[in-house]
């Protein structure tokens, strides 16, 4: 552990708190705001009338509060604003904040109260003693009242006591600070305790007592958690600040001052501590947590809670944990010894057997000595103990038996093995000498000397080469023989031989790990961290505090070493760990390289241990085929001499080989034979080898691509219709070619109806659909359907229309019509779109079988749309063309007719001004003065195009010398009423809203009668009443019923 002084100020302070962004000070009769920044004043706050006690700071950051000898307290907001002031009967002493809700315990000397923003008042509670300190736990639900008098109460959120802990050395060691532990990962509420009886104690919520009391050398003032509760900051008398763990044990000194320590404070989720002293000097500190481990292979060794060690298997991921109970210093662990450095002594475990997986350990030997060392090296039967430039050699009995003293600083200290009591050292200095020890030589031997300071070492597993990282993170690897340099690589911060291969090392650095074989380039990929170990296929990697084992393929540099024919190096790579297929790859480059120990290796590494098989491989990578198939055939692997023969082409000698006698063999072969073929770019040979071996769709495949379409339909004809997936393939591939008629002849042979029509549709046969259709009804859609759609594409909309009607697509077929009106009104072809609503109408004529209410409505409506659309051509060719070939009292007619229709709603394109000019002007030459004079009125409130605008105005004023009135009416043939021309009530009579019946062509009012048959009449006996003469009106009115609508007689 480090500690860094980050800040230091001088005030006259009392007390203070800590919050992330902001230090509360209480200091005199002003509330400091310091930035925890960069440690400036932002402002400071006046308020209180006498010294300030205490303060006291929301989790959530948002208010924070103060207590003075005033009696009174001040909420603040985090704007520095204060928003609230309550007082009690007796000065303020300690302030504390509910965790969960902003709810404010505030303690005096002779009571406690307590204040949320959500209450009008503070309740308030008396006490017995004075109190000291206070805390909230967690969940907000209990507070903890340390008092004068030596007891700590545990009140409920209402100031109800409910647990009561007293303390044995009672108002003689009265409570001065208390602190509940902020983990979420504890089970249970747990309270420290430090009193004046100089003790440290924890309870439970209950109030049973956690352990012993631990007995300090001084009277505590203050006590505060880290966030995360794994340590305790205290401070007091003894003018130093200490830092504990969670348990209580000290783990060493945060920093020393020149006065009493009066308060404490912890910034929220972070290693900085701040100290508030009697003379008012407030510093700030951060705290460094290193790491403190060792490796030896598999087995890594780490310090946790710094007073436990946990020693974790890398392969087998198993773990254990040692318990010192003391702040653990220094790490060393060597085969089956593990060596833990605490301030008073080193203990020495051992394992219990010598099983690699084992992982109990017991202690050997005490050393109850206290050590200053930098670095701490354990042996089988020693302990080597590094301070600066003094290597120290001691027994497990305490006794030193060498010393050594270094040249300049020692910066690396490694053990290489060697025999129990002789092991090897290997030393990097600071002015780059390295060095080799043995414990029981007491001189050092020289192996290098370099110009920089060295950083990491390893030796090989040989002790023929050394890597060294030096301070440019540089990495060179020497030959220690004759102290060549082999190679150098840039970017290294660790290096570590592999344990079990020679030749291969790695090293990390700049993000990469880097896996180097003996001199082929580097292999790099990505890895967090750096690595420590390199053990077979595992690289150990450290990243912050976690050590894992990554698996690392040897592909790479196995391959390296088979690219220059190296075969037993890369089969020294293979065994540390490689795929199957590179196995494979292995003994078949050694069989090629003609290094038949290799080969042999690998294939009894598979488990092959057949003599004849491997001579049989070795014959045929000599080049004597014929010896190696016959070895072959003699331990039943004729597929091997089979597949060689047909490697090398010599497909004659494969047919002498199988014979006549095999015919699933003699397909085999033919087949490839083929394959040969079709990649020699011989695709005609191919394919008939393919269809003599029975591979039909290989066949097929090399014809279609080629288009040989008469090949082709040879064979669809030979095929059995059975075979569908051939004769499928052959159709597709005559689909492709464009042969209408050999495709049709396939489907038919295979009986596949479905995709018959679809090939007529997808080839425009309409002719040969339509007559498919006729015998197999039910691909109707599947025909007229995209026919319909293929006519409508060309723009043979009617007839699409038909063919969607044929289909049975009637919501198609009325789509297409209405489509086809509408560009007719646009297009002002006003009969098309007469004839087009009319068809329309017969449309939903015919569905109205099945929905007769609304088809029936829809069909009057599209009638009615038909006839309006049809009279209104004629308007438009009277007033667009020169010429008109209708009578002015055709004209008349139809007029009045299409006005007497429009009253509710105008359909799109026909103008109700075309239809009034037209009246006008034909009204004034039948003598219709008045039906000319409404006609030109209505013309002025309506839009005119320019071209009528002269000849309206003109009409206007000379129809007003006219005689206002009109030649003659309009009779009604039910009731004899005399209707005008024009009727704003529609086409009825104005008096019994009888419809009037014009005539089709020249569209005058017929003396015709709608009604309705009376229900039980037949039409038979209603003419025969007609027949009859005139009866009396009250029997005409018993016989008949006239309606407004209906049939015409």
């Amino acid at each position: 552990m480090r500690v860094i002084i980050s800040e230091t100020e001088k005030t006259e302070e009392k007390s203070d708190f800590f919050n992330g962004t902001q230090l509360i000070v209480a200091a005199g009769l002003r509330v400091l705001v310091f930035d925890t920044i960069d440690g400036t004043i932002q402002q400071p706050l006046k308020g209180h009338k006498d010294i300030v006690y205490c303060v006291a700071y929301a989790k959530d950051g948002k208010r924070f509060a103060s207590g003075s000898a005033d009696k009174s307290i001040i909420i603040w907001t985090s704007k520095l604003e204060g928003i609230l002031k309550y007082t009690h009967n007796d000065s303020i002493q300690c302030l504390a904040y509910n965790p969960v809700t902003h709810q404010l315990a505030s303690c005096s000397s002779g009571d406690f109260g307590l204040w949320s923003p959500e209450q009008k008042s503070v309740n308030k509670h008396k006490v017995s003693s004075k109190i000291t300190c206070c805390g909230w736990t967690n969940d907000g639900q209990y507070l903890a009242l340390g008092m004068m008098n030596g007891v700590v109460s545990i009140r409920n959120k209402n100031g109800e006591e409910k647990v009561k802990i007293e303390r044995p050395g009672g108002s003689s060691s009265p409570i001065w600070s208390i602190a509940w532990n902020p983990s979420k990962d504890e089970h249970n509420d747990i309270l420290a305790v430090a009193d004046w009886g100089q003790k440290l104690s924890f309870y439970q919520l209950s109030g049973k007592q956690i352990g012993k009391d631990r007995t300090l050398t001084y009277d505590p003032c203050c006590v505060s958690y880290f966030s995360k509760g794994e340590y305790i900051v205290m401070g007091g008398s003894d003018k130093q600040a200490s830092l504990y763990t969670k348990d209580g044990v000290r783990l060493g000194t945060i920093g020393e001052q020149n006065s009493l320590v009066w308060t404490c404070g912890v910034k929220p989720d972070s290693n900085f501590v701040v100290l508030g002293c009697q003379d008012g000097t407030i510093t700030c500190y951060q705290l460094i947590f290193s790491t403190v481990h060792g490796l030896y292979k598999d087995r890594y060794a780490y310090r946790d809670s710094m007073t436990d060690v946990i020693v974790q298997h890398l392969i087998t991921e198993q773990k254990v944990r040692i318990k010192c109970r003391e702040l653990v210093k220094k790490i060393a662990i060597y085969r089956n010894r593990l060596a833990i450095q605490l301030p008073e002594k080193i203990l020495i475990y051992e394992l219990y057997s010598d099983d690699s997986s084992d992982m109990h350990y017991r202690i050997k030997e005490k050393i109850c000595r206290k050590f200053e060392c930098n670095l701490l090296v354990v042996c089988s039967q020693h302990i080597i103990l590094c301070q600066e430039k003094r290597l120290q050699c001691l027994s497990f009995t305490s006794v030193r038996e060498k010393e050594w003293v270094m040249e300049s600083l020692i910066r690396y200290i490694k053990v290489i093995g060697g025999p129990p009591g002789r092991e090897g050292l290997l030393v990097g200095l600071k002015n780059g000498a390295i060095l080799k020890i043995f414990v029981d030589n007491p001189f050092p031997i020289t192996l290098l000397k370099l110009s920089t300071s060295v950083r990491c070492l390893d030796m090989s597993a040989s002790r023929n080469k050394l890597a060294v990282v030096d301070e440019h993170n540089t990495l060179l690897v020497y030959d220690i023989n004759n102290k060549e340099l082999l190679f150098q690589e840039p970017n290294a911060n660790s290096v570590a031989w592999n344990t079990q291969c020679e030749d291969m090392l790695c090293f990390s650095g700049n993000g990469y790990l880097n896996i180097k074989a003996s001199n082929f380039p580097v292999h790099q990929q990505k890895m967090q961290g750096f690595m420590v170990g390199y053990n077979g296929s595992k690289i150990f990697c450290l990243h912050v505090y976690s050590m894992s084992a990554v698996e690392v393929p040897q592909s790479a540099p196995m391959y390296q070493y088979l690219e220059r024919k190296m075969f037993k190096e890369a089969y020294q790579i293979a065994c540390l760990g490689v795929t199957d297929s590179d196995w494979r790859d292995l003994a078949t480059e050694a069989l090629e390289g003609l290094d038949f120990d290799t080969a042999k290796k690998e294939r009894k590494k598979r488990g092959e241990n057949d003599n004849e098989l491997f001579l049989a491989d070795v014959y045929a990578y000599q080049g004597k085929f014929h010896e190696a198939a016959k070895l072959y055939k003699r331990t039943g692997q004729e597929s091997r001499a089979l597949s060689m023969y047909t490697d090398l082409r010599m497909f004659e000698y494969a047919k002498e080989f199988v014979g006549a006698t095999d015919p699933k063999s003699t397909r085999i072969l033919m087949t490839k034979q083929a394959d040969w073929a079709k990649s020699s770019k011989e695709p005609r040979a191919a394919a008939e080898m393919y269809l003599s071996a029975g591979e039909h769709l290989k066949a097929i495949d090399i014809i279609g691509e080629h288009g040989w379409a008469d090949m082709l339909i040879d064979i669809a004809r030979k095929l059995d219709k059975a075979e569908r997936e051939p004769l499928a393939k052959c159709a597709f591939y005559f689909k492709k070619l464009k042969h209408h008629g050999y495709a049709s002849e396939t489907f038919s042979k295979m009986g596949d109806l479905q995709a018959l029509v679809q090939l007529h549709v997808e080839t425009r046969h309409w002719d040969e659909a339509f007559s498919l259709v006729e015998k197999h009804p039910q691909f109707k859609n599947d025909v007229y359907v995209p026919y319909a759609q293929w006519l409508a594409e060309n723009d043979r909309f009617e007839e699409a229309q038909k063919s969607f009607h044929k289909a049975g697509q009637q919501k198609e077929a009325v789509k297409v019509l209405e489509q086809l009106t509408h560009n007719a009104v646009v297009e002002n072809r006003f009969n098309d779109a007469g004839y087009y609503y009319w068809m329309v109408s017969m449309q939903c004529l015919d569905i109205a079988r099945d929905q007769t209410v609304e088809m029936l409505k829809k069909f009057d409506r599209f009638q009615h749309l038909a006839e309006l659309y049809h009279v209104y051509r004629s308007i438009q060719r009277y007033t667009d063309e020169p010429f008109s070939s209708h009578m002015p009292e055709t004209l008349f007619n139809i007029c009045r007719f299409l006005l007497n229709n429009l009253t509710k709603e105008v359909p799109p394109g026909i103008s109700k001004v075309n239809t009034l000019y037209a009246l006008a002007k034909q009204s004034r030459k039948l003598g219709a003065y008045k039906l000319a004079r409404y006609s030109y009125e209505k013309l002025q409130e309506l839009s005119i195009p320019s071209r009528f605008q002269e000849s309206i105005e003109l009409g206007s004023l000379t129809i007003r010398s006219k005689p206002f009135h009109d030649s003659e009416g309009m009779m009604c043939y039910r009731c004899s009423t005399n209707n005008p021309l024009l009727n704003n009530q529609g086409s009825v009579c104005i008096n019994c809203r009888q419809p009037f019946i014009y005539s089709a062509s020249s569209y005058e009012v017929l003396p015709l009668v709608q009604f309705y048959l009376e229900e039980g009449i037949s039409d038979e006996e209603a003419v025969s009443l007609i027949d009859l003469e005139v009866p009396h009106t009250d029997q005409r009115e018993a016989q008949w019923q006239n309606m407004d609508d209906g049939g015409i007689l």
